[in-house]
């Protein structure tokens, strides 16, 4: 199976510019592709990577992937997908969030490595340009008629857009022009929302190196969920590739508790399993869907790429942990990516009775009466071990590294008590 075979089996195309062109180009050398990002935030979310995931599979079937970083196109605002202006970032903030994307980026593809990724960004090319050189050198090749009929603008001509966005289009053609003449990029990959840019950067291209020059574009579907709703989002917002935003443990939970319905759709598009063991998969959500096995696949698989094997058996501890309520032997780091979500509040470092620990510092119980009643029932676990002694004391001991305790009233009410100093 070639390259753009693999890519249409999985969905991966919605729109190519030459279909034949390319493909007789990829069967010929190895080539050099790209895609870009703006640095509009310190960190990618899961959104950002189905393109990316394209230009991975280009990379493992031997060709030569570019990846501009926007330090001058993420200054104005791309205005593709959206229906007012962008607030514009401090050039010092988008320089900040250039370095955290390109750290990113030499991650999941390997930089250094023989057929690693090419880093560019640019504002290198750009930060010279003076407006007169940019009006006189390309200004000039683009018709303002054929702007306005490009989605991207058409769209937001009702609700207005500034000369700054409007001129997005303008720039990353350029870009595409630069990377044509300077990196021998021939084929650009971008979301369905950039058609109209590339295309224009595919005319600029034959302008000024001649209609014979071969490039190409193409974009990939937009994703979207079983439910019609767009691909992307947790019940707490965007699912990010930092740890920091979110953690390794809500990253694969987030995968795990897919729909049976979109499942093998994303095994296709963010996994790198073959044709074979995907339909197994496939085969398994029809014949034993309680087991889930294709999402704990698609979960360990993500997980995996974008952080480690490492991140990947600790999510899986403590996912095994909380459904099993043997939770004793988590440490104080997987205590705050498991719990990071359920009620909280804080408690003294000190020796405090079990039910003015309940009642009158956490307000896990609502009075003294009903907290002896769970204690007696059964239903307090602290620790994860139960505790039925009404006059059993709290102490540093019940804590997870001397920093939380954690208390389960029922079988899956949990709560977590950060520890202060008295």
């Amino acid at each position: 199976m070639t390259i753009l075979e693999d890519l249409q089996w999985r969905g991966a195309i919605n729109q190519q510019t030459d279909e034949e062109g390319l493909e007789k180009l990829l069967d010929e050398k190895s080539v050099s592709l790209y895609c870009g990002v703006d640095p509009t935030a310190d960190s990618m979310h899961i959104g950002h990577l189905i393109p990316f995931m394209v230009l991975k599979r280009f990379q493992m079937a031997g060709h030569r992937p570019v990846i501009l970083i926007g330090g001058a196109t993420g200054s104005i605002g791309d205005p593709s997908g959206r229906t007012s202006e962008r607030q514009l970032q401090s050039m010092d903030q988008i320089r900040h969030n250039a370095d955290k994307l390109i750290a990113q980026m030499k991650k999941l593809f390997e930089a250094g490595s023989e057929n690693g990724i090419h880093l560019v960004n640019n504002y290198d090319w750009w930060q010279g340009m003076g407006v007169l050189d940019f009006l006189r050198d390309f200004g000039k090749e683009f018709n303002i008629n054929t702007m306005l009929a490009k989605d991207v603008v058409a769209s937001r001509l009702e609700t207005g857009i500034s000369f700054t966005e409007f001129t997005y289009q303008i720039i990353q053609s350029v870009d595409f022009l630069h990377l044509f003449q300077n990196e021998d990029v021939q084929l650009q990959v971008g979301g369905a929302d950039q058609w109209g840019n590339i295309t224009a950067g595919l005319d600029l291209i034959r302008k000024k190196e001649g209609a014979e020059a071969k490039a190409f574009g193409l974009t990939i579907p937009l994703l979207l969920k079983a439910d019609g709703t767009k691909f992307g989002k947790s019940a707490e917002g965007a699912v990010w590739l930092d740890p920091e935003k979110t953690s390794p443990y809500e990253f694969y939970q987030f995968w795990l508790n897919q729909d049976d319905r979109d499942v093998i759709h994303y095994l296709k598009y963010f996994t790198f399993l073959s044709k074979e063991e995907i339909e197994a998969l496939e085969e398994k959500v029809k014949t034993e869907p309680h087991k889930r096995e294709a999402q704990r696949t698609l979960a360990q698989e993500m997980t995996r790429f974008v952080h480690s094997q490492e991140d990947l058996e600790e999510a899986e501890k403590i996912s095994e942990a909380l459904f099993s309520g043997n939770i004793q032997d988590l440490t104080a780091r997987q205590i705050e990516q498991g719990f990071q979500h359920v009620p909280s509040s804080t408690a003294p470092k000190q020796d405090i009775g079990l039910v003015e620990f309940l009642v009158d510092v956490t307000n896990i119980e609502p009075s003294r009466r009903q907290a002896r009643e769970d204690i007696k029932n059964g239903a307090i676990y602290i620790k994860g071990e139960r505790v039925q002694d009404t006059d059993y004391t709290v102490t540093e001991k019940d804590s997870f590294d001397g920093q939380y305790i954690i208390v389960r009233r029922g079988k899956k009410k949990y709560f977590l008590v950060h520890l202060v100093e008295a």
